[in-house]
């Protein structure tokens, strides 16, 4: 069931009024929505991340054990460019709930609409950065601009695509599963030529020449020092392809050893 509300700029302004709203739309009322005045709590480039203080009250006489929403943002011309997810718990009849909903949005948004989330296919928010920043973006083949970039992605496997001039253009695969939340981020370097890649448990990447790989820690040269690192830290090793030096190939054959 979709709800919408369409509120005035002012709504995002500092005394802006309550803004309400029930579900379903038709029918009996089970839930009533009060989003207060939307915090803007900072921006890269275009986009920026609200924060409102939300009220849900169970106006039925029988208890909710679970219940999930999708909040979508609109601008003046109807175009969805921003959205949040509002999830209820043990919510008991005639009670009111209290907390804070984070949504980001591409823009000012003018209006705002709840839906059900079993009508929604569920994604899941990131920012997108580059090491340097300015790199073009591709998120499975499709161009979303350049870093830093939030994007939307739905649960599963994902290839992030990174480009920009006098560097090596770049591949991240990307996973979401059931339990991610928006909010987080990743952050790619860009080198002038090719290294290899270890990739952390925590997300971070460390990008340079792999000396090394034993059962207890693999060794890397980054920027001339050697790191190691405990295995237990590792969620991958990535290898480039390196050429044989030629000098390799033309070796002469080693002589044999002569009798006595």
């Amino acid at each position: 069931m979709l709800l919408m509300v369409f509120i005035a700029t002012s709504a995002f302004a500092k005394d802006a009024p309550v803004q309400t709203l029930v579900w379903p739309e038709s029918g009996k009322p089970v839930l009533r929505f009060s989003f207060f005045k939307f915090k803007e709590l900072g921006s890269v480039a275009t986009e920026r991340t609200y924060v409102t203080d939300t009220t849900v009250e169970n106006l039925s006489s029988k208890p909710i054990p679970n219940e999930c929403f999708a909040l979508y943002l609109y601008n003046k011309s109807k175009v969805r460019i921003g959205e949040g997810w509002i999830t209820l718990s043990n919510v008991g009849p005639g009670q009111t709930v209290k907390f804070q909903t984070t949504i980001e949005a591409s823009g000012t948004p003018v209006s705002l609409s709840v839906l059900e989330a079993t009508q929604v296919p569920r994604t899941v928010s990131l920012t997108v950065n580059s090491v340097p920043q300015g790199a073009g973006l591709k998120v499975d083949g499709n161009e979303v601009g350049t870093t830093p970039r939030i994007v939307n992605v739905g649960m599963g496997q994902h290839i992030l695509e990174f480009s920009k001039d006098g560097f090596n253009a770049g591949r991240f695969p990307l996973e979401i599963g059931l339990n991610d939340v928006s909010g987080g981020s990743v952050s790619y370097e860009l080198g002038t030529s090719s290294f290899d890649t270890v990739e952390l448990r925590d997300g971070s990447l460390l990008s340079g020449d792999l000396i090394s790989v034993s059962g207890m820690d693999v060794s890397i040269r980054i920027g001339g020092s050697t790191q190691h690192i405990d295995r237990n830290k590792i969620k991958r090793v990535m290898f480039v392809e390196r050429d044989v030096p030629l000098s390799d190939l033309q070796q002469p054959p080693t002589s044999p050893r002569s009798q006595e």
